[in-house]
Parts: C-alpha cells; structure tokens; sequence
C-alpha cells in the first residue's frame, strides 16, 4: 500500500516553489487585510453586476456588452448557430481572459493580476449559475440598463484595482505607454467587436450594443477617478512636514520652491507643488489638516503629465 502522507507533502511542496518562483507567495503576502476585503468586496459586486446586466439586459434583449463580455456572448451565439451546440457565455468569458491574465501579470502588476484572477472567476461563476430573465423586450432599454449596471460594475472594481478582465487588461496597459482614459480606449477596442457582430447577427442589434458600449464607458470614467489627475499647488509654513507627508503616505514627488512671501504679511513661505490623483483626495485633505493646517492649498483639476507619474498597482 503506497503511503500517500510523503506525496501529499512533496505534492505541497512543489506548488509552494513553483508559486514562489512565479512571484505569487510574495504578492499574496504583500497585501494587507484591509485591502483583501475591499478587493474582495469588489470583485464580488463586479461578479454578481456583470451577471445581472448580462442575464437580465443583453441575451434577453440580443445587446452585446462591452469588452470580453461582449466577444463572449458572439462566440457563444457563433457557436449555437454554424457549430450546432451552445457553448455558455460564462466558458467562452473566462477562456477569453486567460491569456490576458498572464498579460497583466508581467505588463500591470502581480497583486492586481491575482484579484483579477478572483474577480473574472466569481463573474463567470455567477453568469452560470443565475438564470436568464427577460424583464423587457425593448433592446433600447436593454442597451441603457445593461450598460449602466456593467459600467458601475467596472468602475467599482476599478476603483479598488481590480481590473473585470478582458480589454480592461489591455486598456490599463495601453495607458500606461500612452495616459490615455481607459473608457476611451476601451469604446476604440469595442467598436471592432460590435462591427463582427453586426456583420453575423445584423447593424440594428449592433448598434444598440454600440449604446451600452457607449454608456458603460461613461459610467466607467466617471467611477474609475484614478485617472483623473489633480494639481496641487500648497503655500505652507511646514514644507518639511508636507513633503515628508507627501512621500510617506501619497508616495508622490514635490516640487519646492523656497523663499516666497505673501503681500500682507510679508512672511516667508515655501510653494510646493505636486501632483495626486481625485481618488487620494480626501486623503491629501486630511493629511494636510495633520502636517499643516494653515497652509494655502489650490487644486486645479484635470491636468495633463508628461513624464513619470506613479501610481499604487
């Protein structure tokens, strides 16, 4: 009788090295608790959404969605109507997101691969096992509804740095070389599968994917306020505190400029500019309340870089 106490042992042994070797141990070990609920959390809003918006709003309605949701759903349809045999949208989305998964891997960030990971499986999981219900026959309102509920999907799990997979992956990489919006680049990448679509199932169901495409977008940039970038420009007494405040909590560079004084009073001051996006906003502002109450802040929104700009993965 072969004694299985050694094998599991080796068996466990050799996942944790390959694991190791890969990086996986080190990201997993990385991440704090806090952030293991909130991007748990996220990935499970995302999940049941996703679902919602797919099973309730695009196959009752014929609408396809945005993205690798979108391209499943044509590869599902194609395989029903020339292969004889329906292959489940939730199979088709998740083959799909493979490989992209290793894409960001080594292109985005490990610790956002692996709740990316997380994320595209509760997705797949939950379009399986929740039914299909028809809530209105009207593909316009299929095309707005679904495309609101998948856009606050993707801006949630955004938000918290979990990508929902799909051209997600590809939009954050491609933004990362380039600045550009992800809505952007994801309604440019959608375009091309509505037009396949359209080109199989016909323009009048494609066009009104090309209104969830457009929606979700929106809804998308609106949430996802990351890439929204804010300039600061602080009058201060304490620049030591505030750039130390800067460094250690926002971990965003400064530019000082010393030996400025106010017309009033004469005092001199130091100007410090830097650079944050709208989502650490609320933290800039309580920080600055700790390092210096009194100082002088102006926020210009919507500002443009070029050059180096870091952001958390």
């Amino acid at each position: 009788m072969v004694n299985k106490a050694p094998l599991k042992k080796r068996f466990k042994y050799n996942v944790e090295q390959q694991a190791k070797k890969a990086g996986i141990l080190k990201a997993v070990r990385s991440i704090s608790r806090e952030k293991y609920a909130e991007r748990i959390s996220a990935s499970l809003l995302y999940g049941l959404l996703s679902s919602i918006a797919v099973n309730f709003f695009f196959q009752p309605g014929h609408v396809y969605s945005s993205g690798a949701t979108g391209l499943a759903q044509v590869l599902s349809a194609v395989s029903a109507r020339f292969l004889g045999v329906t292959i489940p949208v939730s199979v088709t989305f998740y083959a799909i997101n493979i490989p992209l998964i290793f894409l960001a891997w080594k292109q985005i960030g490990h610790r956002f691969t692996i709740f990316t990971f997380i994320t595209v499986t509760f997705s797949s999981l939950f379009i399986q096992v929740i039914p299909v219900v028809r809530l209105t026959p009207d593909p316009l309102i299929n095309a707005i509804f679904g495309g609101l509920v998948m856009g606050i999907g993707i801006g949630y799990a955004l938000r918290n740095n979990v990508s929902s997979g799909g051209t997600d992956i590809v939009s954050l990489t491609v933004r990362k070389k380039t600045g550009r919006d992800v809505g952007s680049i994801s309604l440019m990448v959608n375009g091309f599968i509505m037009i396949f679509a359209g080109l199989i199932f016909g323009w009048r169901y494609a066009l009104y994917s090309m209104v969830t495409i457009f929606v979700s977008s929106r809804v998308t940039d609106a949430l996802y306020t990351k890439q929204k970038k804010l300039q600061a420009m602080i009058i201060t007494t304490q620049p030591k505190r505030v750039v130390k405040m800067l460094h250690k909590k926002l971990h965003h560079g400064v530019t000082q400029i010393d030996d400025v004084s106010g017309t009033y009073t004469g005092e001199k001051k130091t100007i410090l500019i830097a650079v944050i996006t709208r989502y650490e906003y609320n933290d800039f502002k309580y920080y600055m309340r700790k390092a210096d109450p009194n100082a002088f802040i102006s926020i210009s929104e919507n500002v443009k870089i070029i050059g180096r700009f870091k952001e958390d993965s």
